[in-house]
């Protein structure tokens, strides 16, 4: 074998490598003895479309609950950016202009993902944020080729940037959507409050001004370790857990990344005609125009889809021509139970929705 092709035939090895560990569901030793990764985000606002990430948290951890691996960056969203009030984030304007880009900490997250349970709190937020900052860093790193490229003569070959992928968690477990369906009582959906709800001690969730005086790393890391904590007293106390494959989602008009179930049935045509809202006692009609709240105990996708397979459209947005709203709570109600109490559209608990459901079906 020649020198260029025993170079030739290394370089196939290390692709052929590279591949396979990129590959989903294919564990590394170090993954499967550290399988769970706890991520937090410190963002600038509650959209990835619009919003962006300006601190990274991440904390791996072996089943036991032992931490592994720690990791901690402020990133640096770039010029031009409305960063937004520093209590929102703990981060003053000098620290983020100090802080790095987020397409050179991708492959480290790559790394720290990828192959592993990623718990966060509130997935769609959280795995959009990581998704739309991945793909922009991925979209400025091929510009950035192109570029290159064209100024060196495609001929010329040249060093190309890489900056890594979107990762690739085995799965997305929501601790949010895991308290939901456990019908834990909260009011608050911040993850201190979450936390105490769900029987796991934790600080106040309000804001104040010893709070605001701590590093944005400190605090910051205290919510990644009580995600941690929330998760594996949710799982020992026979909690229903909540968890998406990443396949399984794709981001809405907003970034938000949610389940393909969901996003299809919005954009779904409506084949019927809305007949109105939905009367206390009596029948469903094809037509009629379905919210869910988040407070329930089955999952979303199963009440989405048997609605949609009866002919009722699903909406995320509640206005006066929605005709029910799924909710299991009937008192202290926040969010879109509340305001569908004030509009006078009558509530449904899932249970009493999916038998109503049936009987379209068996009335057919």
């Amino acid at each position: 074998m020649t020198q260029q092709e025993s170079r030739a035939s290394r370089r196939g090895d290390k692709e052929k490598h590279r591949g396979q560990d990129q590959g989903s569901g294919n564990h590394t030793g170090r993954e499967a003895a550290a399988p769970y990764v706890a991520l937090t985000l410190q963002t600038t606002g509650i959209h990835p479309s619009s919003g962006r990430v300006v601190a990274v948290d991440a904390v791996v951890f072996e089943e036991s609950g032992a931490t592994v691996e720690e990791f901690h960056a402020v990133v640096n969203p770039g010029p031009h950016t409305n960063i937004g009030p520093t209590h929102y984030h703990g981060l003053s304007p000098a620290e983020i202009e100090q802080g790095r880009r987020f397409g050179s900490l991708l492959k480290k997250l790559d790394k720290l993902l990828d192959g592993r349970t990623l718990i966060v709190h509130d997935a769609p937020l959280t795995w959009g944020f990581l998704v739309s900052e991945a793909r922009r860093a991925m979209n400025a790193a091929a510009r950035a080729n192109r570029s290159r490229a064209r100024r060196r003569g495609r001929n010329q070959g040249g060093r190309r940037q890489r900056v890594g992928h979107v990762p690739r968690p085995e799965v997305i477990v929501d601790t949010l959507a895991t308290a939901y369906r456990a019908g834990a009582e909260f009011h608050d959906v911040r993850l201190a409050a979450v936390a105490t709800a769900m029987g796991v001690p934790a600080g106040s969730p309000v804001a104040s001004i010893s709070r605001a005086q701590r590093p944005e790393a400190e605090v910051t890391r205290e919510d990644t370790l009580l995600l941690a904590r929330l998760f594996r007293h949710a799982r020992s106390a026979g909690a229903p857990i909540a968890e998406r494959r990443p396949e399984e989602l794709k981001p809405d008009a907003f970034g938000l990344q949610r389940s393909l179930v969901r996003v299809e049935a919005t954009q779904a045509p409506r084949l019927h005609k809305n007949p109105g809202p939905y009367s206390p006692g009596g029948a469903l009609s094809p037509g009629m125009e379905v919210v869910i709240a988040p407070e329930i105990a089955m999952d979303p996708n199963e009440v989405i889809a048997a609605l949609t397979r009866a002919g009722l459209n699903y909406s995320e947005k509640l206005t006066r021509a929605t005709s029910v709203v799924v909710c299991n709570r009937a008192h202290h109600l926040r969010g879109k139970a509340m305001h569908a109490r004030r509009k006078g559209i009558p509530l449904l608990s899932d249970a009493a929705f999916m038998q109503a459901v049936g009987r379209i079906a068996g009335n057919a």
